[in-house]
């Protein structure tokens, strides 16, 4: 396998950490960023020489695009970006305040959105590279009490999709990674929550969160072998738009597509109902 520099936003733990252990032990040289020295030291430690940290704040778009740029001049080209970093935030619609909507946006999309752009003008002028980014199950499918959560991950994978579309003429690669439940700490003290206030969801959502709660440190899915699957599609000719990882993923994701497309089709008659007569189709 060709020796690659990695670029992984958020890797102290979870996720980011696995992706970046995993590309680790294949070789490559992996720069994870972190949010503080001591999370920064520990990350090179794991391999000396080819794991190089960089404390970087993913929602301070000029200290992104910094980063990136001093990347390439120090270490080298990179061939493949991983904008991971992002949390969760639980809480039914009615009962999330905006401010905390917001934030879950400006980390969970705009701070992928500025990795990849920053990395984007770099792997176009090279004709190659391979720009991936974490969304989540939650991103094609929805559940009570994740609406900010899920509305975030939805609009980076609208993004992730469109740029896909635009960026395969330079030979590069688009992948939107969708993990299920996977055993990090996602769901336990990295995952934001806001206050009920609003005794009418009880019966709904006081389960839902109970449930999440006690399952959190055993989960489903192995994080090791998330890494070994996202490295394997970086050596692949044609590597996917979508990575769905987990048998959870597959069975919810399969199920909301599939009520998705049920609607459209029950409803297909009036759908057609609102053309004129004659136009131009896309």
């Amino acid at each position: 396998m060709e020796k690659r520099n990695w670029l992984i936003t958020g890797v102290s733990t979870g996720l980011g950490r696995a992706f970046a252990q995993a590309a680790l032990a294949a070789g490559h040289t992996v720069i994870g960023t972190v949010r503080s020295e001591k999370d920064l030291r520990a990350f090179e430690e794991l391999r000396p020489g080819h794991a190089h940290g960089r404390i970087l704040d993913v929602t301070d778009d000029d200290a992104v695009s910094g980063a990136v740029a001093e990347v390439e001049r120090s270490v080298g080209p990179l061939d493949v970006v991983v904008a991971n970093a992002g949390y969760g935030l639980e809480g039914t619609f009615e009962e999330t305040p905006l401010a905390e909507v917001r934030r879950q946006f400006e980390v969970n999309v705009f701070g992928a959105v500025a990795t990849l752009q920053a990395a984007l003008p770099h792997m176009r002028r090279r004709r190659r590279g391979h720009l991936m980014a974490v969304t989540s199950m939650g991103g094609l499918m929805a559940v009570p009490g994740m609406s900010a959560y899920c509305g975030s991950k939805f609009a980076l994978e609208g993004i992730l999709e469109a740029l896909g579309k635009e960026v395969a003429q330079f030979g590069i690669h688009v992948t939107a990674i969708e993990p299920g439940s996977f055993r990090t700490d996602w769901a336990g003290r990295s995952m934001t929550r806001a206050a009920r206030t609003v005794d009418d969801y009880d019966e709904l959502f006081t389960p839902i969160r109970e449930a999440r709660q006690k399952a959190s440190g055993n989960q489903l899915g192995n994080p090791a072998k998330a890494g070994d699957a996202l490295v394997h599609i970086t050596s692949v000719e044609r590597p996917p738009a979508h990575l769905v990882l987990g048998s959870d993923a597959l069975r919810l994701v399969t199920a909301a597509r599939t009520a998705v497309d049920e609607d459209i089709h029950a409803w297909e008659a009036l759908s057609r109902t609102t053309d004129f007569a004659e136009g131009a189709q896309l």
